[in-house]
């Protein structure tokens, strides 16, 4: 094969391939809401392929979440602390159905949450925030929570002000909590007195699951031990038949079912008169695992579609308006050669959303900047290539002389402009955070695709205009 045909070659291969990774995007934005919302929460291929809106243009939420490090587990570190909390929250969010979340740490113990689209802020909070320790604890009904109760209506406050801030209990009421003992609230209402140790958490899970059934038909969630949970459940059940045992999440008990025999299966339900999503949540919470310490919201920003579709309109905006006005200009300027310029230009644009739908991209406002940035430096490349050709035409040089020469010439200037740019955008990157990154990509691929197209595809066209014509006059 020929030079000549390996260069159409690959163009035809880069043109190709571009338009083959866009379909999927262009089908996507056509699909009514509906659909696109079915198609997430089944994980369809097409979600996978589409280049997807970042929260700027779409909407969404921003979280800033801090760890309490005052209750971390003994040995563990703030770091480590955040490592797992950050793997733990990425498992909640996966599950939930977010395209493109955005998780990273952020100084000493804060993480950064951005969700893109989500259409229930409060629901996403509470699968994030929740630290969703799971615990089997024995309920004590020997009628002592009926006395502690009297006390405290004898005192005049609730049973949840019988702690104090450090959950130390208060002094009026120490003889009356039998020690290794403790009270919880319910899920519901009412309180429960249970052991302060628990008898298994949540660490023995291997799976959680939401079901329907029960009695009434109800959501509930399927709990699924291991091999050892599966042992230690046994044994607890065995050994407490026709007693209680509370199931505690995050201090709050959901349940406290009576223990009617010993279950050796290791299997275990949670129920509460919970909706479905309430229940499919708290699956999703228990199968990612429990956060090493609870954690607070400090920052909760939610970004509107209507604030989306008005960024995503601006953005297009300028960016036709700029291709629009440039492509006038070069058509005016330099004539043929100018719309030679403009193909190039074109597919240049093409070629990009291509490569960034390849690599699953997050388009952002800055990321459109970058679009923008890369049709200005496209032109660039071209005006030097074309002014190179004019100066070689006026020392009387021939069309094809000229037109080889012209490139030859403008290579070394455009190779180091775009080289300097590509440094600065690689610095970016590195350091940069969320959208400083979505611009830099976007900046990369640009520059990549603009030499590309500035520098082989128009003049191969030149090549094809010329080949086997004496062409004595050149329209620039």
């Amino acid at each position: 094969m020929s030079l000549k045909n390996f260069k159409w070659l690959i163009f035809w291969v880069v043109l190709l391939g571009a338009i083959y990774f866009l379909w999927p995007t262009f089908l996507w934005y056509q699909m009514p809401p509906s659909e696109k919302l079915k198609a997430q929460q089944s994980k369809e291929k097409i979600v996978s392929k589409i280049l997807n809106l970042g929260l700027d243009l779409q909407g969404g939420i921003h979280l800033v979440l801090e760890i309490d490090d005052t209750k971390l587990e003994k040995g563990m570190d703030i770091t480590d602390a955040l490592t797992r909390a950050i793997e733990i929250i990425r498992n909640r969010v996966d599950q939930f159905g977010v395209s493109e979340p955005f998780i990273a740490k952020q100084g000493e113990k804060w993480i950064v949450v951005q969700l893109p689209g989500v259409k229930d802020p409060q629901r996403a909070i509470d699968l994030i925030g929740r630290t969703a320790l799971l615990e089997f604890r024995l309920v004590e009904e020997t009628g002592i929570i009926e006395n502690i109760a009297a006390k405290a209506r004898e005192l005049g406050i609730q049973l949840k002000h019988i702690y104090d801030e450090n959950h130390n209990l208060k002094e009026e009421f120490k003889e009356l909590v039998p020690k290794g003992y403790e009270i919880l609230p319910g899920k519901e209402d009412g309180y429960y007195l249970v052991t302060s140790t628990a008898q298994i958490t949540g660490a023995y899970l291997t799976d959680a699951k939401m079901k329907i059934g029960g009695q009434y038909n109800m959501p509930y969630v399927g709990l699924d031990f291991d091999k050892e949970g599966g042992k230690i459940f046994a044994g607890i059940t065995e050994a407490n038949i026709e007693k209680r045992l509370a199931i505690v999440l995050d201090g709050v008990v959901q349940s406290a079912p009576v223990i009617r025999s010993r279950i050796p299966d290791g299997h275990a339900i949670i129920e509460g008169n919970f909706t479905a999503d309430e229940a499919s949540g708290l699956a999703i919470i228990l199968r990612a695992g429990a956060l090493p310490a609870p954690v607070k919201i400090i920052e909760n920003r939610t970004v509107g579609p209507s604030l989306g579709r008005d960024s995503v309109k601006a953005g297009l905006t300028a960016c036709i308006a700029g291709v629009v006005l440039v492509i006038c200009f070069m058509l005016f300027y330099y004539k043929t050669s100018g719309m030679i310029a403009n193909s190039a230009l074109v597919l240049n644009l093409v070629i990009l959303l291509g490569l960034m739908s390849f690599f699953h991209a997050t388009l952002t406002l800055p990321g459109i900047a970058g679009i923008i940035l890369t049709i200005g430096m496209a032109v660039d490349a071209n005006v030097l290539i074309l002014e190179r050709l004019r100066e070689e035409l006026r020392n009387g040089k021939t069309v094809r002389v000229a037109i080889d020469a012209g490139y030859s010439k403008a290579f070394s200037a455009i190779i180091d402009s775009n080289i300097t740019t590509l440094i600065a955008a690689a610095f970016l990157f590195q350091f940069g955070t969320g959208p400083v990154k979505g611009f830099a990509v976007t900046l990369t691929l640009g520059i990549v695709t603009s030499m590309y197209t500035a520098i082989v595809v128009t003049h191969q066209i030149y090549d094809f205009w010329l080949e086997g014509k004496h062409v004595e006059k050149l329209s620039i």
